[in-house]
């Protein structure tokens, strides 16, 4: 009796040879979108705080460095964990700390500098109980009025001066961030968005200098606001995500074309209904994640298929028309095998959907990237 082999099937070198779904990384389009951005921020003189929740991959995050990152900003502690243990060692916690893990900020602490947001008395009193120093930032409301202090009320200046006068914290600054730029309708409103987050930052900034803080930082910013913006005065500091990618949401803002997106998700149709004009493929909710995209865009999709990848161009009639757990119901028939690329509606849940990056450089795949997204 003859056993079977135990071996694992050869590696694919080519995209069409992929096992599907696979989320595939275009890297010459994202080398050319962090260099387009560490570019932007060495012009407006201010530092460049890449988020790396978009990618949560060590790789993307040290390609940010070497064209000019001065530090990086997580959304959760284990992302900062990763990203430490791979040698990163100026790290913003962007999220309202959660008082049931400074002990966990206390012990990363002693390995690299953390920063941490806060925007609440009982957030302060926390971090004073630890007995840790912490450079802190105040968290403020732009006008996204998701989290953050009114900048123009009492609590602004009194959280502010009280980090200021800690024996245990350091004031590090203002940080806010302009996640409104994505509920906007034109190239001009988000850039009216982007000047309102600056002037809004700015004006708080010298009341707080006017009152005899020293305040270092001044961080902004969303993908669509550094993108888009003429100038951010005030500012020290930009931290963008998206940009190491975008995706059809940007691309619908006009902040990016469809040719400049840096990852797909490649499929297969598994089953096909000429008689309803649709078909399926095996990519999900959980390869695109179920953002429904921007309310302005001209259709509503799941995500849309790029007629040639090479040029950005679009299909005009097929799209991703409705997404289940493992399905995605295409707009029109197609054959039983045939392989679609999709742009994703909303790159940074896309990417988290998948264990890894498959690397490629035009057609030919050259590695695989781990996508940390642990959570404890």
């Amino acid at each position: 009796m003859t056993r079977s082999s135990s071996l694992p099937p050869p590696e694919p070198s080519r995209i069409d040879q992929l096992p599907t779904p696979a989320l595939v990384l275009d890297l010459d389009r994202a080398e050319r979108n962090i260099a387009a951005m560490a570019e932007r921020a060495r012009r407006w003189g201010v530092n460049l705080r890449p988020h790396i929740k978009t990618h949560k991959c060590v790789e993307l995050g040290r390609l940010q460095r070497d064209a000019g990152a001065s530090g990086i900003t997580v959304s959760t502690l284990d992302e900062a964990r990763v990203f430490a243990a791979a040698g990163f060692d100026d790290i913003t916690w962007a999220f309202p700390v959660i008082l049931s893990r400074i002990p966990e900020c206390v012990a990363l602490a002693e390995l690299v500098t953390l920063r941490l947001v806060v925007d609440s008395d009982e957030a302060v009193d926390g971090l004073e109980r630890s007995g840790a120093r912490f450079p802190v930032l105040l968290k403020v409301d732009c006008g996204y009025h998701r989290a953050g202090v009114d900048p123009r009320s009492p609590a602004a200046l009194g959280l502010a001066r009280r980090l200021s006068e800690s024996r245990e914290l350091g004031f590090d600054g203002l940080l806010s961030h302009s996640g409104h730029a994505y509920a906007c309708d034109s190239v001009t409103s988000i850039r009216r968005v982007a000047a309102e987050e600056c002037e809004v930052m700015g004006e708080l900034a010298e009341r707080l200098r006017a009152d005899g803080l020293v305040v270092p930082t001044v961080s902004i910013g969303s993908t669509p606001a550094c993108r888009l913006a003429e100038a951010v005065p005030g500012a020290t500091e930009i931290r963008p995500g998206n940009y190491v990618f975008f995706d059809r949401t940007q691309a619908v803002f006009g902040v990016c074309a469809p040719s400049e997106v840096a990852v797909s998700v490649v499929a297969t149709v598994v089953s096909s209904r000429p008689d309803l004009g649709q078909c399926v493929v095996d990519a999900g909710a959980l390869a695109l994640s179920k953002d429904p995209g921007p309310p302005l865009a001209e259709r509503p999709s799941m995500g849309e298929v790029f007629d040639d990848y090479a040029s950005g161009a679009l299909s005009p009639d097929l799209y991703v028309r409705s997404l289940s757990q493992e399905h995605g119901i295409l707009s029109r028939a197609l054959p039983v095998g045939t392989r679609v690329r999709i742009l994703p509606n909303h790159s940074c849940l896309t990417v988290a959907c998948f264990d890894e990056l498959r690397v490629a450089r035009g057609e030919r795949l050259i590695d695989r990237w781990s996508i940390r997204r642990e959570r404890d």
